[in-house]
């Protein structure tokens, strides 16, 4: 399992930054229950490592004018691996375009996509996502409220797997 591979100190500073990612290596060893020197040693193994990929804040698109959110749900003509790629280079070259998940199942991907307006999100879809070389279907969704929206893992699931399984 993939989470044995870190000591519980590892998961607790894991899921502190998690929660609060700002907080000064002196309070976050204080919340681990370990000294500083240490600490810092190990949050900088666990990025070398790849467990932490980035520190970010979390803005409001709403906030900052981005009104519409939307799924897109797209199916391509071929899945041959190099056009799979292809695909997955363009979403990534799209600023609308925030979050790109390859699927199993009725649709290859889907797409999270924010705009300021729908008029700017039709203009992407009509001229850059549905022209898109190997897109054979697109089928959108809109965003009416969000009821959750949790970054990272639970970490309180992991712990309690790995307790049953010691």
């Amino acid at each position: 399992m993939a989470g044995t591979r870190l000591d519980p100190i590892d998961r607790k500073i894991l899921a502190e930054l998690q929660a609060d990612g700002r907080m000064t290596n002196v309070e976050l060893a204080r919340r681990v229950g370990i000294s500083a020197p240490p600490c810092l040693r190990r949050v900088r193994t666990l990025e070398e490592q790849g467990f932490i990929r980035g520190y970010h804040a979390d803005v409001d698109p709403r906030e900052l004018g981005f009104e519409v959110q939307v799924f897109a749900m797209v199916g391509l003509q071929s899945q041959a691996e190099a056009d799979l790629s292809r695909f997955e280079a363009r979403c990534r070259a799209w600023p609308l375009v925030r979050e790109c998940h390859m699927l199993n199942g009725e649709v290859d991907f889907i797409l999270k996509c924010v705009a300021p307006d729908l008029s700017t999100f039709q203009s992407f879809l009509t001229e850059e996502l549905t022209a898109a070389e190997n897109v054979a279907s697109v089928k959108t969704s809109l965003v009416i409220r969000c009821a959750k929206d949790d970054p990272g893992v639970p970490f309180e699931v992991l712990e309690d797997r790995l307790s049953r399984s010691a």
